[in-house]
């Protein structure tokens, strides 16, 4: 199936949806989502006008890390339910018009996995132990890590490992929790084995793959110690040559998957979780041999200001046209601060975010931005993501109390960054008060995350028959995109020029305007607004609002204007 405005295939420019399925409905009342509850919304998803659905890691795991700690690559783990619940929703959201892909965890596996219990159980020296990163320590009786390399989670990036006779053993490599041991890539059985679960996957009908840590797999085999310039753990600022990250090596395994997943038919999907500190490095993971798509998280991090997105928007298109690949846009996910929360504070990039979690927050204002943003997002070339709940205008619960905390980044002390937790609670569905429609009516259990009161007003139910709710305009933005037709991939983009603290350009018939200022600005004068993100009162665009035109207008008006003349 290809889009319905271009022979390039769907997912060039399709609209995605983000599934953080333990956060999404709850179909068994124990309080945590699970494929009942989704395959239940699979009406919801469609009327919103999504394309795909990207699903959170639903396998077999002991749930340290949500999910992302594996330990059965092809079942699902009990709390989401089962195999068979798992190919009835794959069948339903095709009936539905609705791919899915589904998020790959490549980089690491579970503690509890068979084969690091195999390592563990082997010895020093043990053929098992060579699937992961097993080495001996520094210093006295080896009671030192190999290197200096940290956890992204905080802590170092070593565990020591305890001989089966009970001493002190090697150390195992872990970029992510310990419970996360990360695999060795240089091992033919480790490669053998992925593919083998990727067509697992493929063969019961998946659409494609959402690669975590995509820009981690290989390791630099002398594993030499981090030196300053390495500071930056998710997007170094070396751009070569560092030891675990963004390593040619990594983009070799890529080349043998894309080879496989070509073999199949339906325009099947690679996505890439790639941080690194260009859109130049990005474009070397897109190559038509590699993968298809990668996040573009340039306007994730930006700031509510009209230079810094346009020139995200511009490295972004201009490196990756370069390579033959889409943009991917995405403002939101389940790992960062919620767009409404960042844009409604003074300082509004994510690293502010970080910085002023849990002060104060005008959500008026950051309501009225992110409608704004995402109209804008959504008129750009490429495909987009957008997160659970985003459509509904959820803020980040920044007030969660500890003692709910899940994150296991909060072990150690010199992790920086604001719980993950407070843009995971569960959706609301319904009702006057917790769960709001989550769970069911008889539910034996609380949401596994404490939802605000204050979410009454920003149920489903609550906007659905609301024409100026937040979830009304997401409905109106993915049905204007897909009927307009002027945004589908391969239309150009065009700057137009505007005042200070806008973004205008033009694609097709339809030019696209962002207030990203403190003033009203005129609109042009003739043109047909077709969609705007809050009311406007012509001829003024305000602030903080984005409006399409219809350029055609305009043009029809200009062609009536001018003389006639017989040939």
């Amino acid at each position: 199936m290809t889009s319905p405005h271009s022979s390039r295939p769907w997912w060039r420019d399709a609209v995605i949806y983000q599934v953080y399925l333990r956060s999404f409905a709850d179909g068994n009342g124990d309080g945590i989502g699970d494929i009942a509850g989704l395959r239940s919304r699979l009406p919801y998803l469609a009327e919103l006008g999504v394309d795909a659905l990207w699903l959170n890691p639903w396998y077999t795991s002991p749930q340290v890390d949500a999910g992302y700690d594996i330990s059965d690559y092809r079942a699902i783990d009990p709390c989401f339910g089962t195999l068979d619940e798992a190919k009835g929703l794959i069948n339903e959201a095709h009936q539905h018009g609705i791919r899915l892909i589904l998020d790959l965890v490549p980089n690491h596996t579970s503690d509890q996995h068979r084969w690091f219990q195999e390592a563990l159980s082997g010895g020093p020296g043990s053929p098992a132990r060579r699937r992961y990163h097993v080495r001996p320590g520094q210093g006295p009786r080896g009671s030192e890590p190999p290197n200096n390399w940290p956890s992204i989670f905080g802590g170092p990036a070593w565990t020591r490992t305890t001989d089966p006779d009970g001493t002190p053993g090697d150390w195992y490599l872990h970029l992510f929790a310990p419970e996360q041991p990360d695999l060795n890539w240089d091992h033919p059985e480790v490669r053998a084995e992925f593919e083998d679960v990727l067509r697992f996957w493929l063969d019961l009908g998946v659409d494609g793959f959402r690669i975590d840590v995509a820009h981690g797999l290989t390791k630099d085999p002398a594993y030499p110690d981090l030196d300053a310039t390495d500071s930056e753990l998710l997007g170094s600022a070396r751009t070569e040559a560092h030891p675990y990250f963004d390593r040619d090596e990594t983009l070799a395994i890529y080349q043998d998957w894309r080879r496989m997943l070509d073999s199949y038919d339906g325009e099947r999907l690679f996505v890439a979780e790639a941080w690194v500190s260009d859109a130049t490095r990005t474009a070397r993971y897109l190559t038509p041999d590699r993968l298809h798509t990668a996040f573009n998280f340039g306007l994730l991090g930006c700031p509510w200001d009209a230079e810094a997105f346009r020139s995200e928007i511009e490295q972004a298109l201009r490196v990756l046209d370069g390579v033959g690949a889409p943009a991917t846009w995405v403002l939101s996910n389940h790992d960062v601060v919620r767009h409404v929360t960042r844009y409604g504070r003074q300082d509004t990039s994510l690293q502010d975010a970080k910085r002023h979690y849990g002060s104060p927050v005008d959500l008026t204002l950051g309501e009225r931005r992110a409608r704004a943003a995402v109209q804008l997002v959504m008129a750009l070339p490429g495909g987009a993501y957008v997160y659970q709940g985003e459509e509904l205008g959820l803020p980040e619960v920044e007030n969660l109390p500890p003692d709910t905390w899940q994150d296991p980044s909060r072990h150690w002390s010199d992790h920086p960054d604001p719980v993950r937790d407070g843009c995971r609670v569960p959706l609301p569905w319904s009702g006057a008060a917790p769960p709001f429609g989550f769970s069911p009516d008889d539910a034996h259990a609380r949401p596994w995350l404490p939802q605000p009161r204050q979410w009454k007003d920003r149920t489903v139910a609550a906007q659905l028959d609301d024409p100026g709710s937040m979830l009304a305009h997401y409905r109106a933005v993915l049905r204007h995109r897909k009927q307009l037709g002027d945004f589908a991939d391969g239309t150009p983009l065009t700057w137009l020029p505007a005042p200070n603290g806008v973004l205008a350009f033009r694609r097709g018939d339809v030019v696209c305007i962002t207030n990203l200022s403190r003033t009203g600005v005129p609109l042009p004068p003739d043109q047909e607004i077709l969609l705007a993100s809050t009311h406007i009162a012509a001829p003024q665009l305000p602030p903080d609002t984005t409006v399409w035109l219809s350029a055609q207008t305009d043009r029809d008006q200009r062609s009536r204007s001018e003389p006639h003349h017989r040939s």
